[in-house]
């Protein structure tokens, strides 16, 4: 295929994307059902078992994330996945040409991340921003690709919408590993105006960088609900370097108090 051929096939599935921006300005997140299917579904999953046989055991613990280091099947968090196949895949498609839909503008992906929620753990993730860990104006998207059917039971997302237009929130440090953060004034009220959003394998939730979303705890006794996860960054975006760098530095203390080793 030749360089334009190309080009006038990406600029295709962008505007395919398109219908779904107005949801995605107005709501914050917009979920595409049966998105990543078939072929190409099936060699991530392959490639994600291959990558905690073979590489996760190799890892500094915070880049492996597990509830209890001494059972491998608790393994919660993976991410600065360190791997040519993971450090290529944001560049496909069809997930850059949603993104440049929904940004409106050329995109950059960061390494994916890996998300699980073991049965009978007691893991939930708070109520929190993602653009307070990232840092960039203007903020960024998050793609969650369900790799198990995910419900009310074993811990499916939970967004409330309209609340990217607010701004940050004040957010406090939280003991729960992987989320160094979490919203210090969330209410009850706020709980209950969230939308679940209940997934199939290989459909995709799509939130903006400010939406406060949340996740329960897996209740099940023999279910997954494993997700893998890409964060895209608007060409245009710069980044607030002093107030990473605080936060990073709290990443880090954190670890620390965790006993936890890492690479640095």
């Amino acid at each position: 295929m030749t360089d334009d051929a190309t080009t006038i096939a990406t600029a295709t599935a962008v505007d395919e994307y398109t219908q779904y921006r107005d949801d995605y300005l107005r709501d914050g997140f917009v979920v595409v059902r049966g998105f990543y299917r078939g072929a190409g579904f099936d060699e991530l999953v392959g490639e994600l078992d291959r990558y905690i046989s073979e590489v996760v055991p190799t890892l500094p613990d915070s880049d492996a994330f597990f509830q209890d280091r001494k059972s491998p099947e608790t393994l919660k968090q993976m991410q600065h996945m360190v791997d040519p196949f993971f450090a290529e895949f944001g560049k496909r498609e069809p997930f850059v040409s949603l993104a440049e839909a929904l940004m409106g503008e050329p995109v950059r992906a960061q390494r994916p991340e890996w998300f699980n929620k073991p049965p009978g753990t007691d893991h939930p993730t708070p109520p929190h921003q993602d653009n307070f860990y990232i840092n960039l104006d203007p903020p960024p998207l998050t793609m969650w690709l369900a790799l198990d059917p995910v419900d009310d039971q074993n811990g499916c997302l939970r967004y409330c919408a309209g609340t990217h237009r607010d701004g940050l929130r004040p957010h406090a440090r939280t003991t729960v590993l992987g989320f160094s953060q979490g919203i210090s004034d969330w209410s009850d009220e706020e709980a209950a105006r969230e939308t679940q959003v209940f997934l199939e394998p290989g459909d995709l939730a799509v939130h903006h960088g400010e939406l406060i979303h949340r996740a329960d705890p897996n209740r099940t006794t023999d279910r997954q609900r494993r997700a893998f996860a890409l964060v895209y960054y608007a060409g245009s975006a710069e980044r607030n370097l002093e107030v990473h760098r605080q936060y990073m530095r709290q990443v880090a203390e954190q670890h620390e108090g965790m006993g936890l080793e890492t690479d640095g």
